[in-house]
């Protein structure tokens, strides 16, 4: 028997004993080092429930492998590991035009299967990425907000169409874990014009951690877009990124954002969305570009000569030192304490980054 945190309905998560998971054909049994909760978690265990109870959540996690399933190399076994969560089906258009990303017909470790809010889950062999030496536990579990933050950015900047990053100017809003690392990856690209919008003292203090200017940080509660920000004879940002998943933020970087500008919706949406006649007038008269993010593209292996994905492209980076994406983890849980973190990011009690739910 092992321990884990089970949903089994709407508000009511346990953590109980529960079987060790055997892996099928084609999978590993993990051993959860690491995992992190996400913004999606708490909703799913408070709000909506998953789309099967009772479920195991979980899904940003690294782990080591403790065994394989029929059909896996053996050579698996013991290896550190960082998780891709989604498992495309194969099958469908999006999977046929090698856009697996955006399969509609997947599994998901942590919403549809179990996830890593346990001391053993299983996923796809398919799905592992091996960590190098220097990348600790705690770094690979974030791995997959941090591939998601890298696809809002690659997004951002292939649609900018700027020669180089350096030229850009662009706008985050919202500074939580995506909005963070946004800024993380576009700093450590050299982008230099970074605007930071945030609703918390403390979120002003960790963007100016990074670099960002007291300046160039300004308060989401004010009710006027900065002089500085706002679009006038030209002004604006290039590229706006919308890290909340509400109205007010995106009609903000209607504002914020320069004629033939773009705007990148990051954020889950909190409720219904909607433009008033005045805010689509302001998207065809600036002939903007709205374009949405959702997971990440992951290759478990990237072909000589061909691009990295957002998995392999961030990891690098990880292993290079050139981001550092632990340092945004707040709070470090055992197992048996995470429910303290769900409450936490419910309840909003204490500031937060990244809830971490850490295991020897």
């Amino acid at each position: 028997m092992a321990k884990a945190w089970v949903l089994h309905d709407i508000g009511d998560i346990r953590y109980e004993d529960v079987e060790i998971p055997e892996p099928g054909t084609g999978e590993v049994l993990l051993r959860v080092r690491a995992a992190g909760i996400c913004g999606s978690d708490i909703p799913r265990i408070y709000d909506t429930g998953a789309h099967r109870m009772p479920l195991i959540p979980g899904h940003e996690f690294s782990a080591v492998v403790e065994s394989v399933g029929e059909s896996v190399p053996d050579t698996w076994t013991g290896k550190r590991v960082a998780v891709y969560p989604k498992i495309p089906c194969g099958k469908c258009s999006a999977c046929l035009k090698g856009m697996s990303d955006m399969c509609g017909s997947y599994d998901y470790v942590g919403s549809r299967r179990d996830g890593a809010f346990a001391e053993y889950v299983t996923a796809p062999a398919s799905n592992l990425l091996e960590l190098p030496d220097n990348v600790s536990f705690e770094a690979a579990a974030m791995l997959e907000p941090m591939a998601v933050a890298a696809n809002a950015v690659r997004t951002g900047l292939e649609f900018a169409g700027a020669d180089t990053v350096e030229k850009l100017s662009v706008a985050v809003c919202g500074l939580g874990t995506i909005g963070m690392m946004v800024i993380m990856l576009l700093r450590e690209m050299g982008c230099e014009r970074i605007y930071a919008i945030g609703n918390k003292d403390t979120q002003k203090s960790r963007v100016m951690s990074l670099g960002i200017s007291e300046d160039c940080f300004c308060s989401s509660r004010s009710e006027n877009v900065p002089a500085w920000l706002k679009d006038k004879s030209g002004g604006g940002v290039d590229v706006y990124f919308e890290c909340v998943g509400r109205n007010e933020s995106v009609t903000y970087g209607l504002q914020c954002v320069s004629p033939g500008g773009k705007i990148i919706l990051v954020g889950n949406p909190h409720s219904d969305m909607a433009f008033s006649r005045n805010e689509y007038w302001e998207i065809l008269r600036k002939q903007l570009t709205l374009s949405g993010i959702w997971n990440s593209v992951f290759r478990q292996s990237v072909p000589a000569g061909g691009a990295a994905d957002d998995w392999n492209y961030v990891l690098e980076k990880m292993g290079s030192g050139r981001i550092t994406p632990e340092r945004l983890i707040s709070h470090r849980l055992k197992i048996k304490e995470l429910e303290k973190g769900f409450r936490i990011m419910r309840d909003k009690t204490e500031d937060y980054c990244k809830v971490m739910m850490v295991q020897p």
